[in-house]
């Protein structure tokens, strides 16, 4: 067989998982994790870069998404951390906006009412947010507060007997445009706690302008949000939600989702640089046969495998209970740190046509520069990583 006749899927490694992590997993989980992967090559990939370059959003993957069955796979389902992580990472592999928009319904929507809603709330609630007959979104940074929002939120809900009246504006919220509910959290300036409501999107008082022109995520349909003297009733209040420390429940466990996103984005820069190395002939052979084109996948590879590891310690420590906000900001900080390097090298090897998204690369390379930036930027990681091995905090 001669090199051209190679075919990339039939190597060893195909998959990046050089350390077999996913050998950690139950058989259900593994074989569950291969049918997520195989529904994603089928239903989602083919249309990613269709989908980002119109930045519009393919509705009709919400009642596929919605049969696929994967919300809250941890609380509701059993299923491991671990496992949990793997698939988020495997959604990413395929498209991040979409990966996105589960990590918005399914982690920061979904997280809050399990977090933070009362029993009674949940069971309203959950069937149809579970069902994806519900579409939420999550209201938190705001268009002057981002990295201080927890002590700096302008959004304020004031009591008025059974109801409360909410005003202000948030900024950056994934899938508000056609959501059914979004989570607002806004500043009670009766006390001066941050306090979580949901509300109905339809809701008089409620606009969402959709975000235009951006290079990442577009798929995404982030939205400036603006309410106005919006009522919402005190049942719609968050009963576990009283301050920005409740709301800090909901983050610290969406953060490990982003990280794993950092992991999915490497392998997929990883898959796609590795077949066009095989497949791409310069000077008469392959550019996988050049000595400092193989240096540069095996550092993609090597980033993306220390990523996943780390990532796998956690989940561990997440199923254990013994996670802290400290190991999520740290993996947050380091994996996406990683993922620049790998999709900057994912996009070298490919050349001219790693900026054209028709390869893929280019929506890759550009998506990460999201992952980068938001649940807590790479500076605001470090700092607080750096504030539990010092104990002293250099912001406040």
């Amino acid at each position: 067989m001669g090199q051209r006749d190679i075919d990339p899927n039939d190597l060893p490694y195909a998959d990046g998982d050089f350390y077999a992590f996913e050998s950690l997993l139950s058989e259900a989980e593994r074989t569950r994790l291969r049918d997520v992967r195989d529904w994603l090559a089928k239903e989602v990939r083919p249309i990613a870069v269709d989908c980002w370059n119109r930045a519009e959003f393919p509705m009709e993957i919400i009642p596929k998404l919605a049969q696929l069955d994967m919300v809250s796979p941890v609380r509701r389902q059993g299923y491991s951390n671990l496992f949990a992580g793997l698939m988020h990472a495997e959604f990413t592999r395929a498209d991040t906006s979409i990966a996105t928009f589960m990590g918005v319904h399914d982690g920061l929507f979904t997280g809050s009412i399990e977090a933070l809603a009362s029993k009674e709330q949940q069971d309203a609630w959950l069937p149809d947010i579970y069902a994806m007959k519900k579409i939420g979104a999550f209201g938190l940074t705001e268009p002057l507060g981002g990295s201080d929002v927890a002590g700096g939120t302008r959004t304020t809900a004031q009591r008025d007997g059974d109801n409360w009246i909410l005003n202000g504006a948030k900024r950056w919220i994934g899938n508000a445009t056609f959501s059914d509910w979004v989570v607002i959290y806004a500043r009670d300036v009766a006390d001066n706690q941050v306090k979580g409501f949901l509300v109905d999107t339809s809701t008089p008082g409620y606009t969402a302008t959709k975000i235009e022109n951006k290079i990442s995520l577009r798929t995404v349909q982030n939205a400036d949000i603006t309410l106005k003297n919006l009522v919402v009733s005190d049942d719609f209040h968050l009963k576990g939600a009283n301050s920005f420390r409740d709301t800090n429940k909901v983050l610290k466990v969406t953060r490990l989702g982003v990280a794993w996103q950092a992991v999915g984005q490497q392998l997929a820069a990883f898959d796609v640089a590795r077949r066009y190395a095989v497949e791409r002939y310069q000077f008469g052979k392959p550019l996988a046969s050049f000595q400092l084109v193989q240096d540069q996948l095996v550092q993609i590879l090597g980033n993306a495998v220390a990523s996943m590891g780390m990532m796998v310690r956690l989940a561990q420590m997440e199923d254990a209970g013994q996670a802290k906000d400290e190991h999520s900001a740290l993996a947050k900080a380091f994996t996406t740190a990683r993922m620049r390097e790998s999709v900057a090298l994912g996009r070298g090897i490919l050349g001219g046509n790693g900026i054209v998204a028709d390869y893929e690369m280019a929506k890759i390379f550009a998506d990460a520069e999201a992952i980068y930036s938001y649940e807590g930027t790479h500076e605001i990681n470090s700092l607080v990583t750096g504030r539990a091995i010092t104990g002293l905090a250099a912001f406040v």
